[in-house]
């Protein structure tokens, strides 16, 4: 059994798998809040990492149900920690992983927060385009609903990946694959206004290239794009809990109500499994059965 520097386990863990795997600074970062969560929870019962058994890590997750956290949260955490217990078996830092009898919660699949073109169109109007920050959020908003981008991928796009003239935006998603997506007029017209009037001059080389800044030309992190959505939401469509996910999820369904078929939405959403996608199909489905239980005579 090796020698462990307590204190640098989780890192060195973390280290390896990024190396390892590639994985996203986001990917990690949820992973090493996870595991210091488990190592303060076990801390408070005088427990170190590599002592503890499968009935400790059932407590630790049995406490998250009783407060009220979701299925998919926990099974998220569940695999930070089997992750992490598989590494420190196979690396012979423990003789047992205590994880490996563990299973993970049943999932509910919730259907995603449906919005109405409606809806869309009073959030996309919401920021005051006056000012270049809301000629920059319009842009934002605009882009993300007509191409449907995960919002980290929105934020590290860089200038070269919009080529203007063909209405095209390259986008490097998950797995680092690659796709092309339509940008759209009119969120090819507010990127025009955006880049030529209000976009702010980056205050360090490494932002030269990114294409949204925020007012002191600094990279815009994902919490803070979150927090803006939300805040141009509840201002206009204040009976929906709105996140920038559900322009993702507004682009699948308005795409697929209006005829589009689910192998192009799956290659624009970048999705590797169909069946991904096909959550979209039950919001459509839905949408349809409201507006024939609403119109017609007979039901």
């Amino acid at each position: 059994m090796q020698t462990l520097n307590k204190n640098n386990i989780i890192d060195e863990y973390c280290d390896s798998i990024w190396v390892e795997k590639g994985l996203s600074t986001n990917t990690i970062s949820s992973y090493l809040t996870d595991l210091h969560q488990l190592e303060t929870w076990l801390n408070s019962k005088n427990i170190k990492l590599v002592d503890c058994d499968s009935s400790h890590l059932n407590m630790f997750l049995a406490e998250k149900f009783d407060q009220g956290v979701s299925s998919s949260s926990i099974n998220r955490v569940l695999s930070s920690i089997k992750g992490f217990y598989l590494w420190l078996y196979n690396t012979n830092k423990i003789k047992v992983d205590p994880s490996d009898t563990i299973e993970s919660p049943k999932l509910v699949r919730k259907l995603p927060i449906n919005l109405s073109e409606e809806d869309v169109t009073n959030l996309l109007n919401c920021p005051d385009t006056k000012k270049n920050s809301g000629i920059r959020d319009r842009c934002i908003l605009e882009i993300l609903y007509a191409t449907g981008l995960r919002v980290s991928e929105l934020m590290l796009l860089e200038l070269n990946q919009i080529d203007i003239d063909r209405g095209l935006i390259r986008v490097i998603g998950k797995g680092n694959k690659e796709r092309i997506i339509p940008l759209g007029d009119r969120a090819k017209d507010w990127y025009v206004k955006y880049i030529n009037s209000s976009r702010t001059a980056p205050v360090t080389s490494a932002e030269n290239n990114l294409i949204f800044l925020s007012d002191k030309g600094r990279a815009i992190s994902r919490k803070t794009c979150w927090a803006t959505i939300s805040r141009y939401a509840k201002q206009s469509i204040p009976n929906k809990k709105v996140s920038p996910h559900s322009l993702r999820h507004a682009f699948a369904t308005h795409l697929l109500n209006n005829g589009a078929d689910l192998r192009s939405v799956q290659l624009l959403l970048g999705h590797s499994s169909l069946s991904t996608t096909q959550i979209y199909t039950h919001v459509a489905k839905e949408r349809l059965l409201s507006f024939h239980n609403k119109h017609h005579p007979r039901s």
